[in-house]
């Protein structure tokens, strides 16, 4: 009987290690860790968005590195099939906002609870503390792994679903790179994705705490427009969050490194100018014996108030009704034209999930077999693979974790 070896206990190496002893093979989970699914056990804050209800075409398009790459793992393993396998083992689930899928208790150990009876039920044989020191290749094929106390662990193949570098408190220590990196492979720079962005104008710290809805962001390199979001943002101590921002970072990220990115933000997108124009007169006309600095309730959140009025250079204590046409041009270009400069994103061990990894091009899509070292697979966030928020980094999980389990 063949043996496998799968290093991580995550939401890949769960479903790889499950997949693979269903179809009769001898399995092996090595995990760090002293519990499973420590990733999976925080995401969703702690609720757990295990994929979404989008048909396979809107999961592609939610994915922000490497699209074609994953047609094979999607088809494969789709939404509709990790949500069955979880109701399959004891989760049920609901669908919310945006067609994100959660299990129905809003309980993310539910989800790990099912994936390792998912294992258990298949035999597969979980070691928890332990740790995987390196990978042994002879003659070009996996022969084994040599654990951190020195013992070797003879093996016919591998698969490493070792996560990524974000969130080092869920023992993320980028080993699969190292791994790969050793083994012959191609590691694609790694940055921070789904990450807040520090701000360089020092108001924003003004607004920490202030979260806007329905407001658009746009992103701008050299004049020329690269992206747009649009829904909710958040003004930190350190600049902005919140899940337009998260996404943008996405977009937003490979640029950083030689770029100067600019951000503007419309915060009424719902209205055209001549709209927005006819509104701000009709409230001038409603507060005209108002000074400025009390006139705009009706406009904006109180806490944003001083920052715009101060950024429109019009004395706060300036009645309405004395306010030329000329600054109430520049109040509206405000509020539809607030720009910030993106100084760098958040350090990658606040990020959601890590862009790069190894390299797509050195891997079958297919099978998750790499194209160098024969029975070696990899499966997970340690591919250069990454998608938006909303379900769509852990199906990409699920689907590579499968495609690795269902090949080895």
């Amino acid at each position: 009987m063949e043996k496998i070896v799968v290093i991580g206990g995550g939401a890949a190496g769960m479903i790889a290690a499950g997949t693979a002893a269903s179809r009769g093979k001898k399995v092996i989970l090595l995990e760090k860790n002293d519990r499973l699914g420590k990733k999976i056990y925080i995401t969703g804050k702690g609720r757990c968005n295990v994929t979404n209800t989008g048909d396979i075409e809107d999961l592609l398009n939610h994915v922000t590195e490497n699209k074609n790459f994953l047609y094979s793992a999607f088809y494969s393993f789709s939404n509709d099939d990790i949500i069955r396998l979880l109701h399959q083992y004891g989760t049920q689930t609901k669908v919310e906002r945006g067609n994100r899928v959660f299990p129905l208790s809003d309980k993310s150990s539910d989800v790990i609870k099912a994936l390792t009876k998912y294992m258990e039920s298949n035999q597969v044989e979980i070691k928890l503390n332990t740790e995987v020191k390196d990978i042994i290749v002879n003659n070009g094929a996996i022969a084994g792994v040599v654990l951190q106390d020195h013992r070797i662990l003879s093996c016919d193949k591998v698969v490493i679903a070792t996560g990524g570098l974000s969130y080092p408190s869920t023992g993320a220590t980028g080993d699969g790179y190292r791994f790969a990196e050793k083994t012959g492979h191609a590691v694609t720079p790694l940055r921070p994705a789904l990450v807040p962005l520090e701000i360089e104008e020092e108001w924003v710290k003004d607004l920490q705490g202030l979260s806007l809805k329905n407001v658009r962001l746009k992103a701008y390199i050299n004049n020329k427009e690269i992206h747009t979001e649009f829904g909710e943002m958040l003004f930190t101590h350190f600049g902005i969050s919140g899940p337009i921002v998260l996404s943008m970072s996405n977009y937003i990220h490979k640029f950083l490194e030689k770029d100067k990115v600019l951000l503007t933000l419309n915060m009424k997108p719902a209205l055209d100018e001549d709209t927005l124009h006819k509104r701000v007169q009709r409230d001038f006309e409603k507060y005209s014996r108002k000074q400025l600095k009390n006139a705009l309730d009706d406009l904006l959140p109180s806490k944003m108030i001083p920052v715009i009025v101060r950024l429109s250079q019009i004395p706060p204590e300036k009645f309405v009704h004395q306010i030329t046409k000329e600054e109430r041009k520049r109040l509206i270009s405000l509020l539809t034209d607030l720009k910030m400069h993106v100084l760098q994103t958040r350090p990658i061990k606040e990020a959601i999930i890590t862009s790069g990894g190894v390299s797509v091009k050195e891997i079958h899509p297919s099978t998750m077999e790499s194209k160098k070292v024969s029975g070696l697979y990899f499966a997970g966030e340690v591919i250069d693979v990454a998608a938006l928020t909303g379900g769509y980094n852990l199906q990409i999980a699920f689907s590579t974790g499968y495609l690795a389990g269902i090949n080895v």
